[in-house]
């Protein structure tokens, strides 16, 4: 009862924002072309003078070339490092001084972006922000810093077990497919990478026509339209295309392991999902939400750690990507202990398959999916980064606001049909990182996929 209350306060509070004018909808959202023919997403919000504006070039890793990976991640952490004829000293000095944040990643499907300043400085931060897109310095100086800076975070993640598991999850199923290399580089590929690949990689990728452009803040349409197409209008009209194509899962049922002197043991499990785009989706996302979602009532945390203690947290998640969807699992154990969660993970993925979800789980997930959606928009950056990303799934402008109700049209029997439809327990791949006693691996492997082996000290 008591969290349900905070909950309602919680959505109280978030839909009294000024972003969520009327009542009827979660955002008021403007679509609109630019003079230069750039399609905008766009939230007015005056209630601050602060501006967001999240962007992205699809594409992403797979521009980077196949024989050096983490091009795209040095191009991210590279492009607020000069531009032009500023130093990467002038160039961090002036988004220093007038509170301006930009922000770069490189992701699977696309290159991120987000620039985040008060209204007041909105001229300079929309030139910094061409100049970094159009004319990166990519210095010598820059490039070595920021490529042992990388080579130090690859070291650490080597010693991660959680990053272990993914990488050797994402390694394995991608086996073949641009999805399965790893996107910080490895210690190789960052001593081969050159300034040329630096510009040929945003030379391939930044162009108008895998542009999307999302914007929410203090901000009016006409002074948007002038904004994006100072920053983007000079890009080249075209990307280059890459030929990657979809992306079939490997070692479907297979456990693979990965051996690690550690008292826990780091499992990752999952099997083909379904993407954005498929009609089962919102019926998906509820199933998923009671299967393993983030509630502490989510079946699989109930019956692994609330009841028996097995571990800390366990979660479940869908994921779409452009080229296949993914439905993955995420936990940990002691090593004694895994043997048992794991037999429990296929208990619960098979009944859920086979029965389904009670009426009264449907209903208290719609509860929470509807009610916390105004929750996650409670902000410019966090509103533009959502619009972005529902202009990268091919979604409309107003989906925003026709989300819930499609939510809430799903039905038990939805639930039901769309669970035996996904859910394949003789399908699961299963990762672990560790020292797992009482199971057997079918592929035991001696360094992570994608990574070379370490190196025996003397």
């Amino acid at each position: 009862m008591m969290k349900r209350f905070i909950l309602t306060l919680l959505i109280i509070i978030a839909t009294a924002h000024p972003a969520f004018a009327d009542s009827a909808k979660v955002l008021d959202v403007q679509k609109f072309k630019t003079p230069a023919g750039i399609e905008v997403w766009l939230v007015q919000d005056k209630s601050v003078p602060v501006i967001s504006m999240s962007y992205s070039f699809d594409g992403g890793l797979s521009y980077d070339p196949e024989e050096k990976p983490g091009v795209g991640r040095l191009v991210s952490i590279l492009l607020d490092e000069g531009a032009d004829q500023m130093t990467s000293q002038d160039f961090q000095a002036q988004m220093s001084d007038n509170a301006i944040s930009l922000e770069f990643d490189a992701g699977r499907d696309a290159f991120y972006g987000q620039l985040k300043t008060l209204k007041a400085n909105k001229d300079i931060a929309f030139h910094l922000l061409n100049l970094a897109l159009t004319k990166p310095r990519f210095d010598s100086d820059a490039i070595e810093r920021m490529r042992n800076a990388n080579v130090s975070e690859i070291k650490d993640n080597m010693g991660e077990p959680g990053w272990l598991a993914a990488r050797t999850f994402n390694g394995m199923v991608f086996e073949g497919h641009p999805y399965a290399v790893p996107g910080f580089g490895t210690l190789d590929s960052m001593s081969k990478i050159t300034r040329d690949d630096l510009l040929s990689f945003v030379h391939a990728q930044f162009a108008r026509d895998v542009l999307k452009v999302a914007i929410a803040g203090d901000i009016s349409k006409d002074d948007a339209a002038k904004a994006v197409d100072g920053i983007f209008a000079a890009l080249p009209a075209q990307a280059e295309k890459t030929g990657e194509g979809e992306a079939a899962l490997k070692y479907s049922g297979k456990t693979i392991m990965l051996p690690l002197d550690a008292p826990q043991t780091y499992i990752t499990a999952g099997e083909t999902g379904i993407k954005r785009d498929d009609k089962d989706w919102q019926a998906a996302t509820i199933m998923n939400y009671i299967l393993g979602g983030s509630d502490f009532d989510a079946r699989l945390m109930r019956e692994i750690r609330k009841k028996r203690g097995l571990t800390y947290g366990i979660y479940s998640q869908l994921t779409s990507m452009k080229h296949t969807g993914l439905l993955q699992v995420e936990f940990s154990a002691s090593n004694e202990k895994v043997a048992e969660a794991l037999q429990l993970l296929r208990q619960e993925w098979t009944k859920m398959a086979k029965d389904g979800a009670l009426d009264q789980e449907v209903q208290d997930a719609k509860a929470y999916l509807t009610g916390s959606l105004p929750l996650e928009l409670t902000s410019t950056d966090s509103i533009s980064e959502t619009l972005n990303s529902l202009q990268r799934d091919g979604l409309d402008y107003n989906y925003i606001n026709e989300r819930n109700a499609e939510l809430n049209a799903v039905t038990v029997a939805d639930i039901k049909r769309v669970a035996a439809r996904l859910l394949k327990t003789e399908n699961l791949t299963v990762v672990m990182v560790g020292q797992p006693q009482g199971v057997t691996a079918d592929i035991m492997l001696d360094h992570p996929p994608g990574m070379a082996v370490p190196q025996q000290k003397p």
